[in-house]
């Protein structure tokens, strides 16, 4: 995955690096094993949780760049 986005989907990414699962825990997203949180994209999970999905994108991408 060369860039995260808001469209991406969380279990794609917890593929990719599942080292990433510490800033959705951080965000209250506590279900990562959960099928549907699993399905869902960036931006789906950070309107239910209430938490800025641009924020979230641009600590994701910098977490697995480096």
């Amino acid at each position: 995955m060369a860039q995260i986005t808001k469209d991406s989907i969380i279990g794609d990414i917890l593929d990719l690096d599942s080292t990433t699962a510490q800033y959705f825990l951080e965000m209250g997203m506590h279900c990562l094993g959960c099928p549907s949180a699993r399905g869902e994209s960036i931006e789906q999970a950070c309107m239910v949780h209430g938490v800025d999905a641009d924020d979230l994108v641009a600590k994701l991408n910098e977490h697995i760049s480096k």
